[in-house]
């Protein structure tokens, strides 16, 4: 059996969490099957790079950046390929650009275009486990890219693909997803299965367990998830290719990640969002929900939600498209967050909808902008709301009782 097993930033993030990483591959090895290992920077490592770039220039030039935090997985491969060494095993460390990995140029968010693992191939034909730093890549020009947060599990999946590997085991510091935010809702339980779609949903409104764009190739290359536990032996969550069992909602999830931008009074006509959303669309900028207000004297408001992390160079765009098009206003709002209910269950359940807003309605949440898809109704709120609305969705959905039964 061939495995690619992940491990987050705490889960290496001291010589200690490292050792315990060293005996998990060990333990691997030790029963035959083979293991390509991928790692994250230790712990805080890559906040601490930013911090010191923001110090070196404030604009943080792409191209730069990409080359600085690419070192800090570097760091990690060869910390514990060095550590499965001294256990006796043969290992050897890997940058994204020696595992194969090409991407397109956008730098700090780069897409992977194709992965040529020979090298690991060759690596593990020799009995060599193969220590691969995550997050990051190559383009086309020799440059080093990086695949934005969370990308480390993208670099596990995608080598998982190209590897044709059994499964991807995502190691963190949580026992697999659960039914909520565990730190938020305190009897929120872990979930058994989820199907990719749900995992998709899920990884998207705010459960940071695994990357949506991670999930998202893995249900293109029906590569099979595992996300586990470094630190014990919990069964975890299993991601497979449907989930017919499952209740109408799933889990809930909450993103404060979030701000909104609202442009006020523009234009009542064709073109106008077009003319907004493709400057962001140009610039790599993720939209999330988008509203538009019913037309008064010819004039429209639009607002829409993105990442804190997109926030200033989204907010440009919006004052720069305001101006073109004439507009009476920008409105910003930091203090927002995201709430979701998802569940592959709710296909065919009429009733789903109107609980949400009541539960929402019974705990004083005010509702500011809605989204919904065939898995999923999601809503913004203010920020202060936000844990109070994520219990009262939990509690409304049963969530607790229907996983703990299964």
């Amino acid at each position: 059996m061939l495995l690619v097993q992940k491990f987050g930033g705490s889960s290496v993030a001291t010589m200690d969490h490292i050792e315990r990483v060293a005996a998990k591959v060990q333990s691997v090895c030790q029963r035959g099957d083979a293991v390509v290992v991928v790692v994250s920077a230790m712990g805080d490592s890559t906040d601490a790079l930013v911090s010191m770039a923001k110090m070196a220039n404030p604009d943080l030039p792409g191209r730069e950046m990409d080359a600085l935090l690419a070192t800090g997985e570097i760091q990690t491969t060869a910390l514990l390929a060095m550590t499965l060494c001294r256990l006796g095993l043969m290992a050897r460390s890997f940058t994204g650009r020696d595992a194969g990995i090409t991407t397109d140029r956008h730098h700090r968010r780069a897409h992977i275009l194709s992965v040529d693992p020979i090298r690991l191939r060759q690596a593990l034909d020799q009995g060599i486990i193969p220590v691969v730093a995550g997050f990051q890549g190559v383009d086309d020009q020799g440059n080093v890219t990086t695949l934005g947060r969370g990308g480390s599990d993208l670099t596990a999946i995608a080598l998982a693909g190209a590897l044709k590997a059994d499964r991807c085991e995502i190691f963190s510091d949580v026992a697999g997803v659960f039914t909520a935010d565990p730190r938020v809702v305190p009897d929120a339980v872990p979930i058994d299965h989820l199907s990719y779609d749900e995992m998709v949903e899920l990884a998207s409104q705010g459960a940071q367990v695994l990357q949506t764009r991670a999930v998202e190739y893995a249900r293109e290359n029906r590569v099979v998830i595992h996300a586990r536990s470094t630190f014990h032996d919990a069964e975890g969550t299993r991601i497979v290719d449907k989930n017919l069992d499952n209740p109408s909602v799933t889990a809930v999830a909450m993103a404060k990640n979030i701000a909104k931008i609202g442009l006020v009074g523009v234009p009542d006509a064709p073109g106008v969002a077009a003319h907004l959303f493709s400057r962001l669309s140009a610039r790599s900028i993720d939209v999330d929900l988008v509203i538009q207000s019913l037309s008064h004297e010819k004039l429209n408001d639009i607002a829409f939600t993105v990442s804190t992390e997109d926030l200033l160079q989204a907010e440009r765009i919006a004052r720069e498209a305001l101006v073109e098009l004439k507009g009476q206003g920008l409105v910003v709002d930091q203090m927002v967050a995201k709430i979701a209910a998802v569940g592959s269950g709710m296909l065919g359940r009429p009733g789903v909808a109107a609980r949400f807003f009541q539960a929402l309605a019974e705990a004083d949440v005010n509702i500011q902008m809605i989204g919904t898809s065939e898995i999923k109704i999601s809503c913004i709120v203010s920020r202060q709301d936000a844990e109070r609305a994520l219990g009262a969705l939990h509690q409304a959905f049963g969530l607790a009782a229907v996983h703990s039964d299964e």
